[in-house]
């Protein structure tokens, strides 16, 4: 990679989002992590990342609301949205597309394919 692909994970459960940070870090992704929807939201405006892992089901706010408002900023409605989550049926993965996500992930992903996958979205997007 010439420059850094920037991923955002926003993920409450705190040992998942930790080895995706490292994962994604030692795949060679500038990765930032946030632990709820609202830090996400604002890390999300402030950094500008290329992709966000966005999980589900978080207190307060869940991933469908932050996606929403992700959608309806100027700042962010652009960025790439992979759902993070452990929920797998597929009326769930039509209800995150049809809210803009651009791909949804089961949280059992093998973080050795993660990085994968996020290329080759940047690359279809692109």
């Amino acid at each position: 990679m010439d420059k850094k692909i920037a991923v955002l994970i926003i993920e409450d459960e705190t040992d998942l989002r930790k080895m995706l940070e490292y994962r994604l870090t030692i795949s060679g992704f500038k990765v930032y992590s946030a632990a709820d929807g609202s830090a996400g939201l604002k890390m999300a405006k402030e950094k500008i990342p290329d992709v966000i892992l966005l999980d589900w089901v978080m207190p307060k706010m869940n991933g469908l609301e932050v996606l929403s408002k992700i959608r309806h900023d100027n700042t962010t409605k652009d960025i790439i949205v992979f759902m993070l989550t452990a929920k797998n049926m597929m009326d769930d993965v039509s209800t995150a597309l049809a809210n803009g996500a651009n791909d949804y992930i089961s949280k059992s992903v093998d973080g050795a394919d993660l990085g994968q996958r996020i290329m080759s979205m940047l690359e279809v997007v692109r």
